[in-house]
Order: C-alpha cells, then sequence, then structure tokens
C-alpha cells in the first residue's frame, strides 16, 4: 500500500504539560507513511525547543491568521503540503494506531475527502467512549445532530479539499472560534459523505481545560452564527430543538432569563420532547445550576 504523507496540526496556548503529550502521541504513531507535526502558538509565545528535525519533524511557527483556534490550524495548514491533514487539540492523545487505521478508512472510499473516528472522554478521572453507531455521516446527520463524538482531534483531510474553490479553510469568522468543527463537518458532508471509524483512538480531554467550556456569551453568539450559516439546522426540526435548547441553557446561565425563556419557547415549538428545555426552565427557577448539570454530564461524556 502506498501510504499517503500526513500532517497534523496542533494549536497551543498556555498549555505547556499538556501540548507535549499530545506532541509525543502523535509522534508514537504506528504509520508506515511520511509524518509531519506543525504547532501553532495562538495568543503567546511559542516554545521552539519544542521543534525536531529527526524522525517525525515538528515545525513550531506563531499564528499568522485571524486570533483564536481557526486561525491557527488554517496557519498549520497553509505551512503543509502533505497529501492529508489531521487535526490534533493541545489537550487530546491519539492512540497509536490511530492514523493508521483512520488513513486506510479513507483510502478505502476514493469518493471520500473527510475521516473521523470514536473518541474517549475524559473528565475528572471518568473515562467514557463517545461511539456514533454508523460509518458514514451526512448533512441530515449533522443537522439534526452536533455529534460530538466527531471531534475535531479526530479530523483526517484530504488537502485538496481545504482549497477555496473546494470545501475551503476552517471558518475564521466562527465567534470565539466555536462551532468551526460543526461548520466543517456540515460544508464537507454536503461534498461528500464522511467517513466514520466507529472506534475511541483518540482520548479528549474535558472541563477546566478548554478555554471555552463556561464562556455562555461566546457559545450563544456561535450557535446563532451556525442557525445563520446552515438552514439545514433550521428545517430539522429534532435539531433546531436541541439548538434552542442550548441557547436557553446558556441564556439561563448567564442571568438572561428573559431570553432563556424566548429560546425554550422556540425549542418547545420545534419538539416539545427536547431534554434541553427542562434543564433551562429549572435553571431559570434557580432550582439547579447549568455548571452543576454540565458537570454531572461530563462525567458520562456528555455535554449539553
Amino acid at each position: 500500500m502506498n501510504w499517503p504523507s500526513v500532517g497534523v496540526v496542533i494549536p497551543t496556548r498556555n498549555r505547556p504539560e499538556l501540548v507535549r503529550h499530545s506532541i509525543a502521541a502523535v509522534r508514537e504513531q504506528r504509520y508506515p507513511g511520511e509524518l509531519r507535526i506543525v504547532v501553532v502558538y495562538d495568543q503567546t509565545e511559542p516554545d521552539f525547543s519544542l521543534a525536531r528535525t529527526e524522525d517525525v519533524p515538528v515545525l513550531v511557527l506563531t499564528n499568522w491568521r485571524a486570533t483564536g483556534l481557526a486561525g491557527a490550524r488554517n496557519t498549520g495548514v497553509l505551512a503543509l503540503d502533505t497529501e492529508l491533514v489531521a487535526f490534533c487539540d493541545d489537550d487530546d492523545r491519539w492512540l497509536p494506531d490511530k492514523l493508521r487505521r483512520q488513513v486506510a478508512a479513507l483510502l478505502a472510499e476514493p469518493d471520500a475527502e473527510f475521516a473521523t473516528c470514536a473518541i474517549e472522554v475524559e473528565f475528572e478521572g471518568h473515562t467514557t467512549p463517545r461511539l456514533a453507531g454508523q460509518s458514514r455521516v451526512t448533512v441530515a446527520d449533522l443537522a439534526r445532530s452536533r455529534m460530538s463524538m466527531l471531534h475535531s482531534s479526530s479530523f483526517l483531510i484530504r488537502r485538496e479539499a481545504l482549497a477555496p474553490d473546494a470545501m475551503g479553510l476552517v471558518a475564521e469568522d466562527a465567534p470565539g472560534s466555536q462551532n468551526e468543527d460543526w461548520d466543517l463537518l456540515l460544508r464537507a458532508a454536503r461534498r461528500a459523505p464522511i467517513v466514520h471509524l466507529d472506534e475511541p483512538l483518540v482520548q479528549v480531554l474535558w472541563g477546566r481545560s478548554s478555554h471555552y467550556a463556561y464562556e455562555y456569551a461566546t457559545k450563544i453568539s456561535s450557535l446563532r452564527w451556525m442557525m445563520q450559516r446552515h438552514p439545514e439546522i433550521s428545517g430539522c426540526r429534532p435539531g433546531a430543538a436541541r439548538v434552542y435548547g442550548q441557547l436557553a441553557c446558556w441564556s439561563a446561565a448567564t442571568g438572561n432569563r428573559s431570553q432563556a425563556w424566548q429560546f425554550s419557547k422556540q425549542a418547545v415549538r420545534a419538539n416539545w420532547k427536547e431534554p434541553r428545555t427542562a434543564i433551562a426552565l429549572a435553571a431559570m427557577t434557580g432550582a439547579v445550576k447549568v455548571e452543576n448539570v454540565l458537570s454531572a454530564l461530563h462525567k458520562r461524556g456528555r455535554g449539553i
């Protein structure tokens, strides 16, 4: 088998120990083809001591595009000329056979441009596998659900698909660089179904390590951005209810009860069974705190 070259983009900011573990996990891949790593520092001074030239090369760069995760990823993509591009966040780790197994799955589908794999979620000592239960992912699947097991640290993409006249780069106008991964998945699925390897080959760290875990105003802005950008979400009643339910929860968490109530009503109109509506209503009355619900769900590998 002629294994294609793969470039791995690792964006990072103020997490020196975690990023070292992520780099090590990529360099330890049992992948027969050429492998390179680009570490992109965003809003922080780069650590050039991480650079390597032997075995699996590591290039260290400073983000020269829009500030944030999306710009950092694009800086890395544009620095690569490999046949395939993969993403790995600085607080996540790949299992040793992740890349080999995933590349094989992608190459088995000549028309496919994008591949993902399942994940293991780590939160406060709890590890939970998140599987999709399917091997192909379509626009309809992604409109109905964010499918959080399709994590950005599992993304593997044919480089030509990221060209401006194809799918394009990561959206740098996503508010707070949030939901840019969901946006990229939807854009990819419009071109061809996403190949999904339903095995947990990436370990994802959830919780306070995230720069955005509790930035509710940014969460609200990014979800509204997604609804405007992707009419498929609004056109799918369960998918729309899910997003409105999230918007209600984040609004309740910020103390904006009026906005939370409006989003709750929209969620009910789309799907009266949407469970996030109940969480939002309980948060509005003071019966629960959104942070406590999030913590309980994270221990099960899930979120709101």
